[in-house]
């Protein structure tokens, strides 16, 4: 299954996506829910609605947290000159730098050198703490594409993260989560980002797969909810492949995880 998050008039609603590739009666439309899957029951309204008629935003505003995993590919850590760690390393992103797909990321004015980080993302779906891990899937309700957008000069000047990856714009996240992926299988997933410049040419800068992750999807949940708690909504960023490489007003940046979809955001300056 595949939850969007979309508008249609004022307020965000969710709904139940079928694409054409799923071959059913409904090619490329939205199932409207009533209330939010991440909070308690739901059920259908009844309405149908195709998806070029919707606006998609963000599939989950995190009601906490958004925690990210960094240096989890050998390949990127080598690219940027890092030691590989031997634990996870591990910082937060404000859920104010979540935006869903289309949303325009901000180049901040104080930021000379920004760069894309495509990522597969990890919804939780219920409070939950120290989980084993052969008990992570029972506390995973999805998986969604991800940008951990970095200020790379401010990253490398401020040492600790925050500013440089917590911006306003700085985690989009979509199109959708996907509820029907096992961790097996999430585990398996090609990541590609390209980035399309305003003269056209546009770039393939990222190509890895998640089986190439130092820590998998179960190890992470398990160290997270070591530390805290975590609660339906909640977001795990779980690292980028190599690749990475900067970003400039007038590009778009598009990340694509196989199974999932693809995850599109133009770029604009701070004073556009």
């Amino acid at each position: 299954m595949r939850i969007a998050r979309y508008v249609v008039g004022e307020d965000p609603v969710y709904g139940v996506v079928e694409l054409a590739a799923d071959g059913g009666e409904h090619p490329d439309t939205v199932r409207t829910l009533t209330g939010d899957p991440l909070a308690g029951p739901v059920k259908y309204t009844g309405e149908r609605l195709h998806l070029d008629d919707v606006r998609l935003v963000a599939p989950v505003i995190p009601r906490s947290k958004v925690v990210a995993i960094g240096r989890n590919y050998v390949a990127h850590i080598r690219e940027l000159g890092n030691e590989i760690p031997d634990a996870p390393v591990s910082f937060l992103k404000p859920n104010t730098s979540v935006i869903g797909p289309g949303e325009p990321i901000v180049y901040p004015n104080a930021t000379k050198h920004v760069d894309h980080e495509g990522e597969l993302a990890i919804v939780i779906g219920r409070i939950c703490r120290d989980v084993p891990r052969d008990r992570v899937p029972e506390v995973i309700f999805g998986y969604t594409a991800a940008n951990d957008v970095s200020a790379r000069d401010l990253q490398k000047s401020d040492v600790q993260w925050g500013r440089a990856k917590g911006y306003d714009t700085f985690c989009p996240l979509g199109p959708w989560i996907v509820t029907h992926l096992s961790v097996d299988e999430a585990s398996d997933l090609d990541i590609t980002v390209t980035v399309e410049h305003a003269d056209g040419l546009r770039e393939e800068r990222q190509h890895g797969n998640t089986g190439l992750m130092m820590r998998g999807i179960a190890e992470l949940v398990e160290f997270v909810s070591s530390f805290c708690t975590l609660l339906p909504g909640d977001v795990i960023l779980t690292g980028t492949p190599s690749g990475v490489g900067p970003i400039v007003a007038g590009d778009r940046v598009n990340v694509e995880i196989s199974g999932i979809g693809v995850l599109s955001n133009p770029v604009v300056s701070q004073d556009a």
